[in-house]
């Protein structure tokens, strides 16, 4: 089993496949989050630490490969996209990309601030995906239904703008309710919903990567 991040939503079979005797991939952050209490932008309270037979086993800071059922199979990373540790999964073979954390077909995707990602990461995570696929690949997103190459190459588009807009906003001294009100993703709403928790989530991810202190 390959673990894309650290949230409950896809450690949730960690359990049972551990104490099941299976390896479990991951990046080596996701591993070091397993071992302790953590809070996130994702949910309520603290989540973890998960015992040691569902940690991964076997874990990359980069990139990594294994043949599984005739399948060649690539992962690799996606710095600060969702977490401080998204991998994608890709089947070359079966022209299939799993996309992790950072993609989502029906509904804006989670900017989990409080641990490392950031708009800009979301940005080059799609940007690096739109170069791995064809526009025929089947894509399943975080959430929601399966997209192909070219929707995808159009969400890096729309994202790409949306971070281009927020700097300017940042660099004439608005605030995220500012940025709110001037709805930047209105053209979008109708197929992702109301983007007001996104675009507060892209603002203090900003903040936090432009302003640290």
């Amino acid at each position: 089993m390959i673990n894309t991040h650290w949230h409950p939503a896809q450690t949730g079979s960690n359990i049972a496949v551990g104490q099941g005797g299976g390896e479990i991939i991951a990046h080596e952050v996701t591993r070091l989050y397993l071992g302790r209490a953590v809070a996130s932008a994702d949910y309520e309270g603290l989540y973890g630490p998960l015992p040691q037979a569902a940690r991964p086993t076997k874990t990359t800071r980069t990139s990594g490969s294994l043949e599984f059922a005739g399948q060649q199979v690539e992962y690799g990373y996606l710095p600060a996209a969702h977490t401080s540790a998204d991998l994608f999964v890709h089947l070359p073979q079966a022209n299939l990309l799993v996309a992790g954390g950072p993609v989502c077909s029906e509904s804006w995707p989670l900017l989990d601030w409080r641990n490392g990602a950031w708009l800009g990461g979301l940005v080059k995570a799609h940007e690096k995906l739109a170069q791995i696929v064809k526009v025929d690949t089947r894509v399943i997103p975080a959430n929601g239904r399966l997209l192909d190459g070219a929707e995808l190459k159009r969400h890096h588009e729309m994202y790409a703008a949306f971070h281009e807009k927020m700097v300017v906003y940042l660099n004439k001294g608005m605030d995220s309710g500012d940025c709110v009100a001037d709805r930047p993703l209105r053209q979008f709403e109708a197929q992702f919903g109301d983007a007001t928790a996104f675009i507060v989530g892209a603002f203090r991810s900003l903040n936090l990567a432009y302003s640290p202190e």
